[in-house]
């Protein structure tokens, strides 16, 4: 008797029941793994901040970034341009944006903003851009040499000699205490040799820039380290380029 009821209780399982019942499995496994994704949800990595857009771009090296070996080395013209230089140019597009010196020319910006103590980011971020692409342009692979036409005969009625001059612009760009920079311009009828501190430069004089020496510790620092006579001498004997001094004087 006892082993006919225990046969009773006994529920035959088909193939077919089994397969339905490990389908209901997984449906009540994904539905409690989806109520715990709702109450943890998997944190998301902030997305990478924008790079900053507005009116100034960096302008192209008008040469490789090897050309000037080895008076100054890829890797220093690399960081200069590519890190310091820039950081400038997104600095300036932060600090003009919404302003009205987003529409204006570098030079305007510059004679707007000088002197301002309130509008000081924006003048010397706008000074630096300017003075970082009028010196890359000062410079050019077998430069150095000596002068030619109307800039020789400038250059001589000024100093005397293109020896001199060359020694002034040894002088002033070693003595500049700190950073700065070393310039050749024209002030009036004659070319003077000035140097000036930070961002400033000859345009803030009523002078007009013919070529820039600069000597902030970043363009040198790499490959002469404290050296910057160094840095200054070999820069005026082998990369100085006269032809865009001469452009700039009949401009």
């Amino acid at each position: 008797m006892s082993t006919n009821r225990t046969a009773d209780l006994r529920t035959p399982f088909t193939r077919r029941d089994l397969l339905l019942a490990a389908a209901g499995g997984v449906a009540m496994l994904g539905a409690a793994n989806a109520g715990r994704a709702a109450e943890t949800p998997v944190p998301v990595a902030p997305a990478a901040p924008a790079a900053p857009t507005g009116p100034f771009t960096l302008p192209p090296l008008p040469y490789a970034d090897n050309a000037l070996d080895p008076v100054i080395s890829a890797t220093t013209l690399g960081f200069h341009h590519g890190k310091h230089h820039q950081a400038a140019v997104d600095s300036l597009n932060r600090a003009v944006m919404g302003t009205p010196y987003a529409d204006m020319p570098l030079e305007k910006i510059i004679a707007a903003t000088y002197g301002v103590a309130d509008k000081s980011a924006v003048f010397n971020n706008a000074a630096q851009h300017w003075n970082h692409s009028f010196y890359w342009r000062s410079l050019k692979p077998q430069g150095g040499g000596e002068p030619g036409g109307a800039l020789r005969q400038k250059i001589e009625a000024s100093f005397g000699s293109v020896d001199t001059c060359r020694k002034e612009l040894l002088t002033a760009a070693t003595t500049q205490f700190g950073s700065g920079w070393a310039w050749l311009a024209q002030d009036g009828a004659k070319l003077v040799v000035v140097k000036t501190g930070n961002a400033d430069s000859p345009l803030n004089r009523g002078q007009k820039p013919l070529l820039a020496i600069d000597v902030w510790e970043h363009a040198y620092y790499l490959d002469y380290q404290n050296r910057r006579a160094d840095y200054v001498n070999a820069l005026i004997g082998k990369l100085l380029n006269w032809n865009f001094a001469a452009e700039n004087l009949g401009a």
